[in-house]
């Protein structure tokens, strides 16, 4: 499986990215909302991608809307990854089209579980 990671932190990313290739994902990294939509268009479309919510140039919940406009992406799997942990931001992120949504900090653990709840990971595989 292939996920994508876009988080403007570069720390960020590679933790990220790290922990979906211990789960057994191939991995590609962008820096903010636009560059990851280039990644699509270019057409490596993944089976995940998780999303920062702030971030320069287009902030995630932009990222979503526009993946959700174009009916070629809708079998994208949308999990934000982000520090907004309000409740109005996660209805917003939600109905937008994200399927799941985890806060940071997170551990390996929570990854994996939310991970589990969309069907993209066998429960008790190893990290």
């Amino acid at each position: 499986m292939r996920a994508l990671v876009i988080d403007d932190s570069r720390t960020m990313r590679k933790i990220v990215s790290r922990t979906l290739s211990d789960l057994g994902f191939e991995t590609v990294e962008a820096e903010d909302g636009q560059a990851a939509l280039d990644v699509l268009e270019s057409g490596d479309v993944p089976d995940l991608a998780c999303i920062d919510w702030n971030m320069p140039v287009m902030d995630g919940l932009t990222f979503v809307t526009n993946v959700r406009a174009n009916p070629a992406w809708r079998g994208v799997t949308l999990m934000m990854v982000t520090t907004e942990s309000e409740h109005n931001q996660i209805v917003r992120a939600l109905a937008a089209g994200a399927h799941e949504y985890l806060i940071k900090p997170f551990t390996t653990d929570a990854i994996r579980d939310k991970l589990d709840l969309l069907g993209l990971v066998a429960v008790g595989e190893p990290a």
